[in-house]
């Protein structure tokens, strides 16, 4: 930990990555709106006021620690070896382990939906993934459509999954089966009632169906005789 004592008065400078990770921490105790500057500070004990030379309010530690996080993430996904060739597998791989770098934290993405970004890291993986579109023919300015859409669809299905079940395992009861059933009619709404499980029940098949679903919705813009298309029907099961 960076804890440095200033000469003139004897306070104390914490370190942004030292603050940062105690934030993260305390994360998964108190949740993100419990999380405060002064639990930060005693958690490093430190005075609160200790903390804001650094950081203004609230908002700009969240900033700091969603940069964090996909700064992990992008350190995390570019040390990987192999790295994938083909667009569709880059995708794939940095949608998984983006979502799963959010679920390590309680609120993980919620906290990192709409934060500034303070950590240029991340820019390495925004590099490295178009320069795999590229190498198929996809321009950046298609490539990012793609890339965008998938970022936002792991960031908000992630926050629905974390929403129900929590960082535990545990479900909130109000998102029971039994629990939304009994709310409806079955008379009503037969078809909305039946679909409880698929809605609440195994986020990870989900997920990769809705990736899946993302990924072929791409490639059918794609011109039928290019890489991209080509490498978009190797990536698909055998049948």
């Amino acid at each position: 930990m960076t804890l440095e004592r200033l000469s003139s008065g004897g306070s104390m400078r914490v370190g942004r990555e030292p603050v940062v990770r105690a934030g993260l921490k305390l994360l998964d105790q108190a949740g993100l709106e419990g999380l405060t500057l002064r639990a930060i500070a005693a958690e490093l004990g430190v005075r609160a006021p200790t903390l804001y030379w650094r950081f203004r309010d609230k908002q700009d530690l969240v900033d700091e620690m969603a940069s964090q996080v996909l700064a992990d993430y992008a350190v995390d996904l570019l040390a990987a070896e192999p790295q994938p060739a083909t667009w569709p597998a880059w995708t794939k791989r940095s949608a998984l382990r983006f979502r799963a770098e959010l679920l390590r934290y309680r609120d993980g993405a919620r906290m990192v939906s709409g934060t500034y970004l303070t950590d240029t890291r991340v820019y390495a993986v925004m590099e490295a993934a178009l320069r795999v579109f590229a190498a198929a023919k996809i321009s950046p300015d298609d490539a990012v459509v793609c890339l965008k859409t998938v970022h936002d669809y792991v960031i908000g299905f992630t926050i629905e999954q974390q929403a129900v079940i929590s960082r535990a395992g545990e479900r909130d009861p109000r998102y029971t089966l039994e629990a939304r059933e009994a709310r409806m009619d079955p008379a009503r709404y037969p078809l909305a009632r039946s679909i409880g499980a698929t809605l609440f029940t195994d986020y990870d098949a989900a997920f990769a169906r809705g990736l899946d679903i993302i990924i072929a919705g791409f490639a059918a813009g794609l011109p039928r005789s290019g890489k991209a298309w080509r490498d978009f029907r190797r990536s698909l099961p055998a049948a």
